[in-house]
């Protein structure tokens, strides 16, 4: 008969140290083969008493060997940020307020490399608030992706009563680690930011001007009998042109000359707008055809069009990944509204306004001047497409059209060429 081998006795016959057991008489020691973990990598530890007995204490993930990328995730606003940090397994490490300075941005990135490599950062508005810190990280070579907002509920709901900043800088964070960000943001850091600062202040001084001209003309007609006889039937041009140059003394005593004084005053505004806005167009021109010549060179396509949609794709185009991207991006892409055997599809009400309408004043001026375009148009009648129809179908390869334009003009300017995609993939790690 033979024996059973004392687990306690290697096999050549010398008695091995003790081991350390478990309740059950299980070793605590295992095999790197076994398919059996031990407790210390859930987070167990098991501490031996005076007794015999083992008593089970909860403790924190211990730190591996190597290093684990971590994701960061920003709650943006105007005068501080607040960031939590989680790792590829989604375990919160901490979280962190800074102000939104140079000085804070880069305590904020010391502060979450403590806890291994930055992967990736998720910036709630990444066009407002958080703007200054996407640029920041982009120039320290951190792939920065734009994170939504979370949906804001009824102010009478009970459960939105406490919604502390900590909450949605880590739900940034798992929006990143579940893949569920909006994309890429804009770099910020080109000719095409500077064309829409201008824009900006371009389309301000228009409003400026559309209200002058329109209180101007209320003036007017509230004047007084002889005032109002004198500028009666002038156009705006001619009224502003008067109105400018009317010559008054430092102290209005009398109705008549107190209206003369605002006359002057605001057509006075007037002229400075209209300057203010011829510079800024000649701005806007020499940048426009400096980034994208061939996009003002299209049929259809001025230096005011081609900015509005230089300014929606940015300074980094490829990051909308296909011209499919950038045509949902401008709310031109097709929406099915089939019903039973009709099939047809409807105007998509959502995207940039500012981009559609772009694409829409293209669109009509196009159909005025280009032949292709009036014949696009005609044998689409002849097919029973209604107008609105048939401007959504051209409006959609409008969109093609500069989507193409785009990327090519970022290829030629980008020495490197278009960045890679960033891809965040929950179950990956640096280990």
């Amino acid at each position: 008969m033979t024996r059973r081998p004392d687990p306690l006795v290697s096999p050549d016959g010398h008695p091995e140290p003790e081991q350390r057991r478990d309740l059950i008489g299980a070793r605590l020691c295992v095999t790197r083969h076994s398919i059996v973990r031990p407790l210390l990598l859930i987070g167990w530890k098991l501490l031996a008493t005076a007794k015999g007995a083992h008593d089970m204490t909860m403790i924190g993930a211990e730190r591996p060997d190597t290093e684990v990328e971590t994701i960061l995730g920003v709650d943006t606003h105007l005068d501080f940020h607040v960031a939590v940090d989680i790792d590829h397994l989604g375990r919160r490490l901490g979280e962190s307020s800074v102000p939104t300075t140079v000085k804070g941005h880069e305590r904020l990135l010391r502060w979450a490399e403590r806890f291994g490599p930055v992967r990736c950062v998720g910036v709630e508005g990444t066009s407002s608030y958080g703007a200054g810190l996407a640029r920041h990280l982009g120039a320290k070579g951190i792939d920065v992706l734009e994170v939504e907002r979370p949906e804001r509920r009824r102010r009478g709901s009970r459960r939105n009563l406490k919604k502390p900043d900590p909450s949605d800088a880590e739900a940034a964070a798992r929006a990143v680690l579940a893949g569920e960000s909006s994309g890429v943001p804009k770099s910020g850091d080109g000719t095409v930011e500077m064309i829409r600062a201008l824009r900006a202040a371009r389309r301000s001084a228009m409003k400026a001007r559309t209200q002058a001209a329109n209180q101007l003309q209320g003036l007017r007609v509230t004047a007084p009998e002889q005032l109002r006889q004198r500028l009666r039937g002038l156009s705006t041009k001619e009224l502003i042109s008067v109105a400018a140059r009317f010559r008054l003394g430092d102290d209005p005593r009398d109705v008549p000359t107190a209206t003369k004084f605002a006359l002057r005053s605001v057509a006075r505004r007037y002229e400075a707008l209209s300057a203010e806005i011829a510079e800024l167009e000649a701005h806007l021109e020499r940048l426009v055809a400096q980034v994208a010549p061939e996009l003002v060179s299209w049929a259809g396509i001025g230096t005011d069009s081609a900015a509005t949609l230089l300014v929606v794709a940015g300074d980094n185009p490829q990051r909308l990944g296909s011209e499919a991207s950038f045509a949902s991006l401008c709310g031109v892409s097709p929406i099915e509204a089939s019903s039973g055997k009709v099939v047809r599809y409807r105007l998509n009400r959502g995207g940039n306004r500012e981009a559609n309408r772009a694409l829409y004043m293209i669109c009509l001026a196009r159909m005025r001047r280009d032949r292709r375009t009036k014949e696009y148009v005609a044998r689409r009648t002849a097919e029973s497409k209604s107008k609105r129809e048939i401007i959504r179908c051209l409006k959609r390869y409008v969109a093609r059209e500069v989507y193409r334009v785009l990327i090519s003009c970022d290829a030629r300017s980008s020495p490197t060429g278009p960045k890679a995609e960033v891809h965040i993939a929950s179950g990956s790690s640096a280990a």
